[in-house]
């Protein structure tokens, strides 16, 4: 008999699937895949999957359905896999998940696109339209996860730029975006949304 969700949901946290199911990393400095890439999950993730016991694998999706981080077309194909056969819940985790997680991606990155600035945030712009014309998940994912972050710390670098152009800002002002210009790209957010306006000139 095939456990319900609200048994398996009692059990989540006392199983440890093989696999995590960790959304796949990026490297800051690496290149995007090429366009018309279609696999979207690793060989170790197929093989890892193929190693779980069937209350594992339900475990592992009733995590993802549990999460509130998960994006709605994941979400829904969690669901859809749940509510098949085993198989089919293998099939989630292999391959559905990344599909739509692909899906939620662009979906993310269009609101991106749609809250972006075309005066101030030329490299995000720049950044998203490029994932979304690569049309490879991986390419979607690369840009949630680290592009975005760099872009928008591009942008924010030509803004405090923008700052220490003006021959009218007072000395503290002047140091403290001296100062955060060479910062990280968190460094560089905080001056522009709160630190810039500390300084009393």
């Amino acid at each position: 008999m095939r456990p319900t969700r609200t048994a398996l949901a009692l059990v989540a946290t006392a199983l440890t699937p093989a696999l995590l199911l960790a959304t796949p990393a990026f490297a800051a400095g690496a290149a995007p895949p090429s366009a018309g890439t279609v696999a979207i999950s690793s060989d170790a993730t197929r093989s890892g999957v193929a190693d779980m016991s069937d209350d594992d694998v339900r475990v592992a999706i009733m995590r993802i359905i549990g999460d509130p981080d998960t994006g709605k077309a994941v979400y829904a194909a969690a669901q859809k896999a749940m509510d098949g056969t085993i198989e089919d819940q293998r099939y989630f985790l292999e391959t559905g998940r990344w599909i739509a997680q692909a899906e939620d991606d662009r979906v993310a990155i269009a609101r991106i696109l749609g809250s972006a600035d075309p005066k101030t945030d030329k490299a995000v712009i720049r950044e998203a339209n490029e994932a979304l014309d690569a049309n490879a998940p991986e390419a979607l994912r690369a840009f949630l996860e680290t592009g975005y972050r760099l872009a928008r710390a591009e942008d924010d670098r030509v803004r405090i730029a923008r700052i220490l152009a003006d021959p009218t800002i007072g000395d503290a002002r002047r140091a403290a975006a001296e100062e955060a210009i060479d910062g990280t790209p968190e460094e560089l957010r905080y001056f522009i949304e709160v630190g810039q306006y500390e300084v009393d000139d």
